[in-house]
Protein backbone atom coordinates (compact mmCIF):
# COMPACT_ATOMS: atom_id res chain seq x y z
CA UNK A 1 0.00 0.00 0.00
CA UNK A 2 1.18 3.66 -1.28
CA UNK A 3 2.30 6.62 1.54
CA UNK A 4 -0.29 9.09 1.49
CA UNK A 5 -0.21 12.61 2.41
CA UNK A 6 -2.48 13.85 5.21
CA UNK A 7 -3.11 17.32 5.90
CA UNK A 8 -4.44 17.86 8.87
CA UNK A 9 -6.54 21.40 10.25
CA UNK A 10 -5.27 23.56 13.09
CA UNK A 11 -8.44 22.74 14.84
CA UNK A 12 -6.71 19.21 15.61
CA UNK A 13 -3.24 17.85 14.19
CA UNK A 14 -3.34 14.08 16.06
CA UNK A 15 -0.87 15.38 18.87
CA UNK A 16 0.37 18.33 16.60
CA UNK A 17 0.97 21.76 17.82
CA UNK A 18 1.66 23.45 13.89
CA UNK A 19 -0.67 24.36 12.32
CA UNK A 20 -0.59 21.36 9.52
CA UNK A 21 1.22 18.44 9.41
CA UNK A 22 2.14 15.84 6.82
CA UNK A 23 2.19 12.52 7.22
CA UNK A 24 2.94 9.82 5.18
CA UNK A 25 3.04 6.11 6.90
CA UNK A 26 0.32 3.42 5.96
CA UNK A 27 -1.23 4.42 9.02
CA UNK A 28 -2.63 7.17 7.97
CA UNK A 29 -5.27 5.26 5.63
CA UNK A 30 -6.39 4.06 9.05
CA UNK A 31 -7.12 7.32 9.99
CA UNK A 32 -9.25 8.13 7.15
CA UNK A 33 -11.07 4.66 7.71
CA UNK A 34 -11.84 5.87 11.65
CA UNK A 35 -12.91 9.25 11.06
CA UNK A 36 -10.34 10.78 12.27
CA UNK A 37 -11.99 14.34 13.44
CA UNK A 38 -8.60 15.82 12.06
CA UNK A 39 -8.29 14.57 8.96
CA UNK A 40 -9.69 17.50 6.59
CA UNK A 41 -7.79 17.24 3.29
CA UNK A 42 -6.42 14.71 1.09
CA UNK A 43 -3.00 15.76 -1.11
CA UNK A 44 -1.21 14.20 -3.20
CA UNK A 45 1.21 15.77 -5.20
CA UNK A 46 3.69 14.88 -7.96
CA UNK A 47 6.68 13.66 -5.27
CA UNK A 48 4.34 11.09 -4.65
CA UNK A 49 3.27 9.79 -8.02
CA UNK A 50 5.64 7.05 -8.67
CA UNK A 51 4.23 5.25 -5.74
CA UNK A 52 1.83 2.29 -6.57
CA UNK A 53 -1.17 1.27 -5.04
CA UNK A 54 -3.21 -1.83 -5.80
CA UNK A 55 -6.72 -1.23 -7.59
CA UNK A 56 -8.18 -2.79 -4.96
CA UNK A 57 -6.56 -0.33 -3.07
CA UNK A 58 -7.54 2.93 -4.94
CA UNK A 59 -11.06 1.55 -4.37
CA UNK A 60 -10.50 1.37 -0.81
CA UNK A 61 -9.46 4.35 -0.67
CA UNK A 62 -12.35 5.71 -1.80
CA UNK A 63 -14.42 3.90 -0.22
CA UNK A 64 -13.31 5.12 2.79
CA UNK A 65 -12.79 8.94 1.55
CA UNK A 66 -16.92 8.72 0.95
CA UNK A 67 -17.52 7.03 4.46
CA UNK A 68 -15.41 10.44 5.94
CA UNK A 69 -17.37 12.63 7.98
CA UNK A 70 -14.18 15.08 8.18
CA UNK A 71 -12.46 15.45 4.91
CA UNK A 72 -13.41 18.58 3.40
CA UNK A 73 -10.56 18.62 0.23
CA UNK A 74 -9.07 16.09 -2.42
CA UNK A 75 -6.12 16.78 -3.94
CA UNK A 76 -4.75 14.04 -6.29
CA UNK A 77 -3.08 15.74 -8.97
CA UNK A 78 0.58 16.23 -11.09
CA UNK A 79 0.37 12.29 -12.10
CA UNK A 80 -1.14 11.35 -8.84
CA UNK A 81 -4.05 9.89 -11.34
CA UNK A 82 -4.46 8.02 -14.42
CA UNK A 83 -7.87 7.02 -16.56
CA UNK A 84 -7.46 3.29 -15.02
CA UNK A 85 -6.81 4.86 -10.88
CA UNK A 86 -9.37 7.33 -11.14
CA UNK A 87 -11.89 4.44 -12.57
CA UNK A 88 -11.28 2.09 -9.32
CA UNK A 89 -10.92 5.09 -6.75
CA UNK A 90 -14.58 6.20 -7.93
CA UNK A 91 -15.89 2.54 -7.60
CA UNK A 92 -15.13 3.39 -4.28
CA UNK A 93 -15.77 7.19 -3.75
CA UNK A 94 -19.66 7.16 -4.82
CA UNK A 95 -21.03 9.72 -2.67
CA UNK A 96 -19.93 12.84 -0.19
CA UNK A 97 -21.85 14.86 2.50
CA UNK A 98 -18.24 16.58 2.98
CA UNK A 99 -16.04 17.26 0.19
CA UNK A 100 -15.98 20.53 -0.43
CA UNK A 101 -13.13 20.95 -3.11
CA UNK A 102 -11.69 18.58 -5.60
CA UNK A 103 -8.40 18.95 -7.66
CA UNK A 104 -7.30 16.66 -9.88
CA UNK A 105 -5.26 18.43 -12.58
CA UNK A 106 -2.29 17.46 -14.43
CA UNK A 107 -3.10 14.01 -14.38
CA UNK A 108 -3.77 13.20 -17.93
CA UNK A 109 -7.22 11.82 -17.65
CA UNK A 110 -9.59 11.24 -20.34
CA UNK A 111 -13.31 11.35 -21.19
CA UNK A 112 -13.35 7.63 -19.68
CA UNK A 113 -11.40 8.83 -16.60
CA UNK A 114 -14.04 11.59 -15.91
CA UNK A 115 -17.23 9.89 -16.89
CA UNK A 116 -16.37 7.31 -13.74
CA UNK A 117 -16.95 10.13 -11.56
CA UNK A 118 -20.31 10.54 -12.40
CA UNK A 119 -22.02 8.87 -9.39
CA UNK A 120 -20.11 11.08 -7.08
CA UNK A 121 -20.47 14.27 -9.02
CA UNK A 122 -24.23 13.45 -8.86
CA UNK A 123 -24.01 12.22 -4.63
CA UNK A 124 -21.29 15.33 -4.05
CA UNK A 125 -24.01 17.10 -1.70
CA UNK A 126 -21.12 20.17 -0.40
CA UNK A 127 -19.10 20.02 -3.47
CA UNK A 128 -18.13 23.61 -4.28
CA UNK A 129 -15.14 23.35 -6.71
CA UNK A 130 -14.19 21.01 -9.40
CA UNK A 131 -10.27 21.55 -10.83
CA UNK A 132 -10.06 19.46 -14.11
CA UNK A 133 -7.26 21.89 -15.71
CA UNK A 134 -4.38 20.26 -17.88
CA UNK A 135 -6.26 16.64 -18.60
CA UNK A 136 -7.55 15.69 -21.36
CA UNK A 137 -11.00 15.36 -21.16
CA UNK A 138 -12.17 16.88 -24.76
CA UNK A 139 -15.58 17.68 -25.59
CA UNK A 140 -16.92 14.67 -24.49
CA UNK A 141 -15.92 14.42 -20.78
CA UNK A 142 -16.77 18.17 -20.28
CA UNK A 143 -20.30 17.56 -21.24
CA UNK A 144 -20.46 14.31 -19.24
CA UNK A 145 -19.05 15.96 -16.06
CA UNK A 146 -21.38 19.32 -16.90
CA UNK A 147 -24.29 17.06 -17.28
CA UNK A 148 -23.70 14.95 -13.74
CA UNK A 149 -23.21 18.61 -12.36
CA UNK A 150 -26.66 19.57 -12.51
CA UNK A 151 -28.20 19.39 -9.00
CA UNK A 152 -24.56 19.81 -7.77
CA UNK A 153 -24.51 23.14 -5.20
CA UNK A 154 -21.06 23.42 -6.84
CA UNK A 155 -20.01 27.27 -7.61
CA UNK A 156 -16.70 26.51 -9.68
CA UNK A 157 -15.68 24.47 -12.65
CA UNK A 158 -12.24 24.29 -14.20
CA UNK A 159 -11.31 22.93 -17.32
CA UNK A 160 -8.81 25.05 -18.95
CA UNK A 161 -6.15 23.05 -21.65
CA UNK A 162 -8.66 20.18 -21.78
CA UNK A 163 -8.80 19.80 -25.43
CA UNK A 164 -12.59 21.01 -25.67
CA UNK A 165 -14.24 22.14 -28.83
CA UNK A 166 -17.55 21.35 -29.11
CA UNK A 167 -19.69 22.34 -25.74
CA UNK A 168 -23.53 20.90 -25.45
CA UNK A 169 -25.13 22.84 -22.60
CA UNK A 170 -29.03 22.22 -22.17
CA UNK A 171 -30.45 24.64 -19.97
CA UNK A 172 -32.34 21.95 -18.33
CA UNK A 173 -29.28 20.04 -17.47
CA UNK A 174 -27.55 22.91 -15.98
CA UNK A 175 -25.47 23.37 -12.61
CA UNK A 176 -27.79 25.57 -10.93
CA UNK A 177 -25.44 27.49 -8.49
CA UNK A 178 -22.73 27.97 -10.75
CA UNK A 179 -20.70 31.16 -10.55
CA UNK A 180 -17.33 30.30 -12.30
CA UNK A 181 -16.64 28.87 -15.91
CA UNK A 182 -12.98 28.63 -16.71
CA UNK A 183 -12.26 27.38 -20.05
CA UNK A 184 -9.31 28.68 -21.11
CA UNK A 185 -6.69 27.24 -23.39
CA UNK A 186 -9.09 25.39 -25.57
CA UNK A 187 -10.81 24.77 -28.96
CA UNK A 188 -13.65 26.61 -28.66
CA UNK A 189 -15.16 29.05 -31.15
CA UNK A 190 -18.45 30.33 -32.17
CA UNK A 191 -20.72 27.45 -32.17
CA UNK A 192 -19.59 26.83 -28.72
CA UNK A 193 -20.55 30.77 -27.36
CA UNK A 194 -23.46 29.94 -28.94
CA UNK A 195 -24.02 27.20 -26.20
CA UNK A 196 -22.15 28.80 -23.59
CA UNK A 197 -24.70 32.04 -23.87
CA UNK A 198 -27.45 29.61 -22.41
CA UNK A 199 -25.74 30.37 -19.22
CA UNK A 200 -25.94 33.76 -19.65
CA UNK A 201 -29.50 34.93 -20.61
CA UNK A 202 -32.90 34.83 -18.62
CA UNK A 203 -33.81 36.32 -15.40
CA UNK A 204 -32.26 33.20 -13.74
CA UNK A 205 -28.57 33.75 -15.18
CA UNK A 206 -26.22 33.81 -12.02
CA UNK A 207 -22.91 32.97 -13.51
CA UNK A 208 -20.55 35.57 -12.29
CA UNK A 209 -17.31 34.81 -13.90
CA UNK A 210 -16.22 33.55 -17.32
CA UNK A 211 -12.62 32.57 -18.45
CA UNK A 212 -12.10 31.75 -22.28
CA UNK A 213 -8.78 32.93 -22.63
CA UNK A 214 -6.82 31.60 -25.67
CA UNK A 215 -9.56 29.69 -27.81
CA UNK A 216 -10.51 29.88 -31.38
CA UNK A 217 -13.21 32.48 -30.62
CA UNK A 218 -13.85 35.16 -33.72
CA UNK A 219 -15.85 38.23 -33.72
CA UNK A 220 -18.72 36.11 -34.53
CA UNK A 221 -18.35 34.40 -31.37
CA UNK A 222 -18.12 37.90 -29.80
CA UNK A 223 -21.67 39.10 -31.25
CA UNK A 224 -23.24 36.04 -29.90
CA UNK A 225 -21.55 36.75 -26.04
CA UNK A 226 -22.35 40.23 -26.55
CA UNK A 227 -25.98 39.97 -27.35
CA UNK A 228 -26.77 38.00 -24.84
CA UNK A 229 -25.02 40.37 -22.27
CA UNK A 230 -27.42 43.05 -23.39
CA UNK A 231 -29.90 42.28 -20.33
CA UNK A 232 -27.12 40.01 -18.48
CA UNK A 233 -27.14 41.26 -14.58
CA UNK A 234 -24.80 38.67 -13.08
CA UNK A 235 -21.31 38.62 -15.00
CA UNK A 236 -19.34 40.84 -13.80
CA UNK A 237 -15.49 38.73 -15.42
CA UNK A 238 -15.37 38.03 -19.32
CA UNK A 239 -11.81 37.09 -20.37
CA UNK A 240 -11.33 37.10 -24.00
CA UNK A 241 -7.56 37.84 -24.46
CA UNK A 242 -5.18 35.91 -26.58
CA UNK A 243 -8.40 34.98 -29.13
CA UNK A 244 -6.60 35.51 -32.20
CA UNK A 245 -9.92 35.29 -34.37
CA UNK A 246 -11.06 38.36 -32.74
CA UNK A 247 -10.18 41.62 -34.48
CA UNK A 248 -11.33 45.24 -34.66
CA UNK A 249 -15.00 45.17 -34.99
CA UNK A 250 -15.32 42.07 -32.18
CA UNK A 251 -13.44 44.68 -29.68
CA UNK A 252 -15.89 47.41 -30.94
CA UNK A 253 -18.83 45.48 -30.12
CA UNK A 254 -17.33 44.68 -26.27
CA UNK A 255 -17.05 48.32 -26.09
CA UNK A 256 -20.30 49.19 -26.99
CA UNK A 257 -21.91 46.64 -24.82
CA UNK A 258 -20.37 48.73 -21.58
CA UNK A 259 -20.65 52.35 -23.30
CA UNK A 260 -23.26 52.74 -25.70
CA UNK A 261 -22.93 56.46 -27.02
CA UNK A 262 -25.41 56.11 -29.67
CA UNK A 263 -27.78 57.79 -28.10
CA UNK A 264 -28.71 58.96 -23.98
CA UNK A 265 -30.95 56.18 -23.78
CA UNK A 266 -28.30 53.72 -25.33
CA UNK A 267 -25.82 54.62 -22.82
CA UNK A 268 -28.06 54.64 -19.58
CA UNK A 269 -29.02 51.22 -20.84
CA UNK A 270 -25.51 50.00 -21.61
CA UNK A 271 -24.14 47.06 -19.42
CA UNK A 272 -23.47 48.03 -15.76
CA UNK A 273 -22.48 44.52 -14.67
CA UNK A 274 -18.86 43.73 -16.21
CA UNK A 275 -16.19 45.10 -14.00
CA UNK A 276 -13.72 42.89 -16.23
CA UNK A 277 -14.08 42.82 -19.73
CA UNK A 278 -10.61 41.89 -21.20
CA UNK A 279 -9.86 41.64 -25.29
CA UNK A 280 -6.68 42.62 -25.96
CA UNK A 281 -2.88 43.11 -23.69
CA UNK A 282 -2.36 46.47 -23.82
CA UNK A 283 1.36 47.80 -24.90
CA UNK A 284 3.77 47.65 -21.86
CA UNK A 285 5.51 50.74 -23.24
CA UNK A 286 2.16 52.73 -22.26
CA UNK A 287 1.76 53.48 -26.15
CA UNK A 288 -1.40 52.98 -28.06
CA UNK A 289 -2.19 51.45 -31.27
CA UNK A 290 -5.75 51.41 -32.81
CA UNK A 291 -7.03 47.96 -30.81
CA UNK A 292 -5.29 49.61 -27.64
CA UNK A 293 -7.45 52.48 -27.60
CA UNK A 294 -10.38 50.12 -27.53
CA UNK A 295 -9.17 48.01 -24.74
CA UNK A 296 -8.83 51.64 -23.29
CA UNK A 297 -12.24 52.69 -23.16
CA UNK A 298 -13.57 49.48 -22.25
CA UNK A 299 -11.49 49.72 -19.31
CA UNK A 300 -12.75 53.26 -18.43
CA UNK A 301 -16.19 51.45 -18.97
CA UNK A 302 -15.51 48.85 -16.85
CA UNK A 303 -13.41 50.85 -13.95
CA UNK A 304 -16.84 52.82 -13.44
CA UNK A 305 -18.85 49.59 -13.26
CA UNK A 306 -16.54 48.92 -10.40
CA UNK A 307 -16.47 52.33 -8.46
CA UNK A 308 -20.44 52.28 -8.85
CA UNK A 309 -21.21 48.86 -8.29
CA UNK A 310 -23.34 48.78 -11.45
CA UNK A 311 -24.57 45.18 -10.38
CA UNK A 312 -26.78 46.87 -7.57
CA UNK A 313 -26.78 50.78 -8.55
CA UNK A 314 -26.82 50.62 -12.47
CA UNK A 315 -28.18 53.82 -12.73
CA UNK A 316 -25.59 55.85 -10.89
CA UNK A 317 -22.83 54.12 -13.53
CA UNK A 318 -25.43 55.16 -16.56
CA UNK A 319 -25.21 58.52 -14.85
CA UNK A 320 -21.52 58.69 -14.83
CA UNK A 321 -20.69 56.77 -18.32
CA UNK A 322 -22.96 59.94 -19.53
CA UNK A 323 -21.05 62.52 -17.77
CA UNK A 324 -17.88 61.34 -18.55
CA UNK A 325 -17.94 60.37 -21.89
CA UNK A 326 -20.86 61.83 -23.89
CA UNK A 327 -20.21 65.09 -21.93
CA UNK A 328 -16.88 65.15 -23.01
CA UNK A 329 -15.96 66.47 -26.10
CA UNK A 330 -13.07 64.58 -26.88
CA UNK A 331 -13.44 61.42 -25.67
CA UNK A 332 -17.24 61.37 -26.85
CA UNK A 333 -15.39 62.27 -30.29
CA UNK A 334 -13.22 59.61 -29.89
CA UNK A 335 -16.33 56.84 -29.11
CA UNK A 336 -18.25 57.81 -31.71
CA UNK A 337 -15.49 57.66 -34.27
CA UNK A 338 -15.20 53.97 -33.30
CA UNK A 339 -19.06 53.42 -33.10
CA UNK A 340 -20.26 54.74 -36.43
CA UNK A 341 -22.07 57.80 -34.62
CA UNK A 342 -22.43 61.10 -36.34
CA UNK A 343 -24.88 63.29 -34.60
CA UNK A 344 -24.41 65.65 -31.38
CA UNK A 345 -25.14 65.08 -28.25
CA UNK A 346 -26.90 68.18 -27.62
CA UNK A 347 -29.77 67.39 -30.55
CA UNK A 348 -31.05 64.96 -27.91
CA UNK A 349 -31.23 67.39 -25.24
CA UNK A 350 -34.55 69.38 -24.96
CA UNK A 351 -33.48 72.89 -24.31
CA UNK A 352 -35.24 73.39 -20.84
CA UNK A 353 -32.50 71.56 -19.26
CA UNK A 354 -29.46 72.47 -21.47
CA UNK A 355 -28.71 74.82 -17.91
CA UNK A 356 -28.58 71.81 -15.95
CA UNK A 357 -26.43 69.98 -18.47
CA UNK A 358 -24.30 73.06 -18.88
CA UNK A 359 -23.87 73.40 -15.65
CA UNK A 360 -22.60 69.46 -15.00
CA UNK A 361 -20.17 70.37 -17.58
CA UNK A 362 -18.65 72.89 -16.42
CA UNK A 363 -18.17 71.26 -12.67
CA UNK A 364 -16.86 68.26 -14.25
CA UNK A 365 -14.49 68.94 -17.19
CA UNK A 366 -13.82 72.43 -16.67
CA UNK A 367 -14.42 76.30 -18.79
CA UNK A 368 -12.78 74.74 -21.73
CA UNK A 369 -15.09 71.95 -21.97
CA UNK A 370 -18.19 74.30 -20.89
CA UNK A 371 -17.01 76.95 -23.93
CA UNK A 372 -17.00 73.78 -26.08
CA UNK A 373 -20.32 72.95 -25.18
CA UNK A 374 -21.92 75.78 -25.16
CA UNK A 375 -20.94 76.82 -28.65
CA UNK A 376 -22.42 73.43 -29.56
CA UNK A 377 -25.62 73.51 -27.59
CA UNK A 378 -26.40 76.85 -28.97
CA UNK A 379 -26.34 75.80 -32.64
CA UNK A 380 -28.06 72.66 -31.78
CA UNK A 381 -30.85 75.19 -30.08
CA UNK A 382 -31.11 77.64 -33.01
CA UNK A 383 -31.35 74.47 -35.03
CA UNK A 384 -33.81 72.72 -32.64
CA UNK A 385 -35.82 76.10 -32.76
CA UNK A 386 -36.23 76.45 -36.50
CA UNK A 387 -37.36 72.79 -36.92
CA UNK A 388 -39.86 73.53 -34.15
CA UNK A 389 -41.23 76.54 -35.88
CA UNK A 390 -41.68 74.46 -39.41
CA UNK A 391 -42.92 71.66 -37.70
CA UNK A 392 -45.50 73.69 -35.95
CA UNK A 393 -46.22 75.48 -39.62
CA UNK A 394 -46.96 72.24 -41.23
CA UNK A 395 -49.23 70.96 -38.16
CA UNK A 396 -51.25 74.05 -38.89
CA UNK A 397 -51.66 73.66 -42.75
CA UNK A 398 -52.69 69.67 -42.12
CA UNK A 399 -55.08 70.94 -39.42
CA UNK A 400 -56.70 73.50 -41.26
CA UNK A 401 -57.51 71.08 -44.25
CA UNK A 402 -58.72 68.33 -41.79
CA UNK A 403 -61.31 71.55 -40.34
CA UNK A 404 -62.43 72.35 -44.49
CA UNK A 405 -62.81 68.44 -45.32
CA UNK A 406 -64.63 68.02 -42.03
CA UNK A 407 -67.05 70.79 -42.65
CA UNK A 408 -67.66 69.66 -46.74
CA UNK A 409 -68.45 66.63 -45.03
CA UNK A 410 -70.84 67.51 -42.79
CA UNK A 411 -72.73 69.96 -45.69
CA UNK A 412 -72.75 66.58 -48.06
CA UNK A 413 -73.98 64.59 -44.87
CA UNK A 414 -76.79 66.87 -44.13
CA UNK A 415 -77.42 67.12 -47.67
CA UNK A 416 -78.32 63.86 -48.08
CA UNK A 417 -79.78 63.54 -45.20
CA UNK A 418 -82.92 65.97 -46.73
CA UNK A 419 -83.08 64.00 -50.00
CA UNK A 420 -83.27 60.72 -48.18
CA UNK A 421 -86.09 62.52 -45.68
CA UNK A 422 -87.75 63.93 -49.18
CA UNK A 423 -87.87 60.11 -50.36
CA UNK A 424 -89.33 59.03 -47.12
CA UNK A 425 -92.23 61.20 -47.28
CA UNK A 426 -93.01 60.27 -50.77
CA UNK A 427 -92.83 56.61 -49.74
CA UNK A 428 -95.28 57.09 -46.78
CA UNK A 429 -97.70 59.30 -49.35
CA UNK A 430 -97.82 56.55 -51.91
CA UNK A 431 -98.72 54.11 -49.20
CA UNK A 432 -101.10 55.77 -47.63
CA UNK A 433 -102.45 55.90 -50.93
CA UNK A 434 -102.26 52.14 -51.54
CA UNK A 435 -104.15 51.49 -48.52
CA UNK A 436 -107.29 53.91 -49.45
CA UNK A 437 -107.37 51.79 -53.08
CA UNK A 438 -107.21 48.55 -51.03
CA UNK A 439 -109.98 49.78 -49.24
CA UNK A 440 -112.08 51.00 -51.63
CA UNK A 441 -111.78 47.30 -53.31
CA UNK A 442 -113.05 45.66 -50.28
CA UNK A 443 -116.18 48.16 -49.90
CA UNK A 444 -116.87 47.05 -53.49
CA UNK A 445 -116.62 44.06 -53.36
CA UNK A 446 -118.90 43.54 -50.14
CA UNK A 447 -121.44 45.72 -51.88
CA UNK A 448 -121.49 43.10 -54.90
CA UNK A 449 -122.19 40.19 -52.98
CA UNK A 450 -125.15 41.69 -51.06
CA UNK A 451 -126.55 42.60 -54.48
CA UNK A 452 -125.64 39.09 -55.86
CA UNK A 453 -127.56 37.42 -53.14
CA UNK A 454 -130.85 39.81 -53.40
CA UNK A 455 -130.92 38.91 -57.05
CA UNK A 456 -130.96 35.18 -56.75
CA UNK A 457 -133.81 35.56 -54.31
CA UNK A 458 -135.84 37.22 -56.77
CA UNK A 459 -135.39 34.60 -59.34
CA UNK A 460 -136.44 32.04 -56.21
CA UNK A 461 -139.97 34.00 -56.24
CA UNK A 462 -140.39 34.21 -59.89
CA UNK A 463 -139.79 30.76 -59.93
CA UNK A 464 -142.48 30.07 -57.43
CA UNK A 465 -145.06 31.86 -59.22
CA UNK A 466 -144.49 30.43 -62.06
CA UNK A 467 -144.36 26.75 -60.72
CA UNK A 468 -147.62 27.69 -58.78
CA UNK A 469 -149.92 28.76 -62.17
Amino acid sequence: MAHIMIMFSSGESEGSDDEASFVYPETMLDKIKRNAPGTTTLSWGFFLRNMNMSDDGWEELGRDVSNNTHLRNVYLNEGALNDRKMSFFCRGLTRSNTIEDVHLYENGLSAVGVRSMVPFLQNANNLHELLLCDNNIKSEGFNAVFRALRDSPIEALNCDNCGIEAIEIDSDYSPKHLTTLRLNQNRINADGCRQISKLLQGGGAILTYLHLRNNKIDDDGVAILVDALQKNVSLQILDLMSNEGIFAEGRKLCLKLVNDVSSITATLHSNHTLTSLDVEDMNPDGSLDADDEIQRHIYEATEINSIYEGVSNPEAAGREKLIQTQLHSEKRAALCRLQGVDHSVFSEIDPLHLPEVLSLIGRHHGQGELYLALKSSIMTLFSTMNMKKCIHQERAYHAAKVEELDAKLAAIVAEHAAIVAEHRTKIEELDAKLTSMDEAVEVNEGSNELEHRSNKRRRKWWWGLWGGA
